[in-house]
């Protein structure tokens, strides 16, 4: 299931380090699909363009789902002017006093915080951006204790190969707080996940991902899991709310997805074999009944979108 985490890897990621004095009101407007927030001192608000506000402290993480956009307050209705901060942030003859990529203001101010924006996207990390709330918080204490104290000493240098640090930092950031927030106590994680422990459809769930093209069949994935085709299909549709066949299949049709929208030299035929179809009549067929639309329709949606 790594394949869901890395549809949303870090590329290019805007950070921003910045002490702040109360009062303070920073507001973020790009939208990015993901937006990572933390304070290392200190504290304040995220309060989203529609929800209810989410206190931040010293190491607590916030993640926010694009497109909303959100707002860094020290305290709810502060009298601050918000200072809009995103992409273009990211120079100071830009506007961004406050927040850049890789820049630290050495303020005397109580509060640090440093963010994340993370480009999301495509069809494949689908499930995992649905799983989200449009805000989650998970407090400090946890496995992401020793991933911001790396983060802290890298935003604040300005060195050679800075970004690439900065994007798989963002990463292990990222996913340590997912895994806490699905694996909290009386949370609901999406069945996916809870799958992944499950010793039948744990491993079956596992070959779908990383082997989506081989030419799987009910009986090869029961031998592969060691237990009866009747027990594999009767597990995995409880626990995944449909048979393997049918989850393998939507599989493909998402990584075809996402190969029509960004391949557009790649023909019908070539995606087809790519995700385990012997020719594209076969492929185009089940890529209108998952997706309501030809590859051929969905290609020019997506290039035109």
């Amino acid at each position: 299931m790594d394949d869901l985490f890395r549809g949303v890897r870090a590329h290019g990621s805007l950070f921003g380090s910045s002490a702040l004095s109360p009062p303070f009101s920073l507001h973020f407007v790009d939208g990015a699909p993901l937006t990572l927030c933390t304070v290392l001192s200190g504290g304040g608000w995220i309060v989203p363009e529609h929800g209810e506000p989410e206190p931040l402290r010293a190491y607590d993480t916030v993640v926010v789902r694009g497109p909303e956009t959100f707002t860094f307050v020290d305290e709810i209705g502060t009298d601050a002017e918000p200072v809009a901060c995103g992409e273009y942030c990211a120079a100071p003859e830009l506007g961004g006093t406050r927040h850049r990529r890789g820049w630290r203001d050495d303020g005397e101010g109580p509060t640090t915080l440093i963010v994340g924006a993370y480009p999301a996207g495509g069809e494949v990390s689908r499930p995992l951006l649905d799983a989200l709330p449009a805000v989650l918080r998970v407090g400090g204490g946890g496995t992401g204790d020793a991933v911001l104290d790396h983060l802290a000493a890298e935003v604040a240098a300005d060195t050679p190969g800075q970004q690439v640090v900065l994007d798989r930092l963002l990463d292990w950031m990222l996913v340590c707080t997912l895994r806490e927030w699905f694996d909290r106590p009386g949370g609901e994680p999406p069945a996916w996940w809870s799958a992944q422990r499950d010793p039948v459809a744990g491993p079956v769930l596992r070959l779908l991902h990383e082997e989506p093209a081989a030419p799987w069949t009910v009986a090869a994935l029961a031998a592969r899991a060691g237990v009866s085709r009747s027990t594999l299909a009767k597990r995995f549709t409880e626990l995944l709310g449909e048979p393997p066949l049918t989850y393998l299949t939507r599989r493909r049709m998402a990584l075809a997805a996402n190969l029509l929208a960004e391949r557009t030299a790649a023909t019908v035929s070539e995606v087809a074999r790519h995700v385990g179809y012997a020719d594209a009549f076969g492929f185009s067929a089940a890529f209108k009944r998952v997706r309501g639309v030809t590859p051929s329709e969905y290609r020019r949606n997506a290039t035109s979108a």
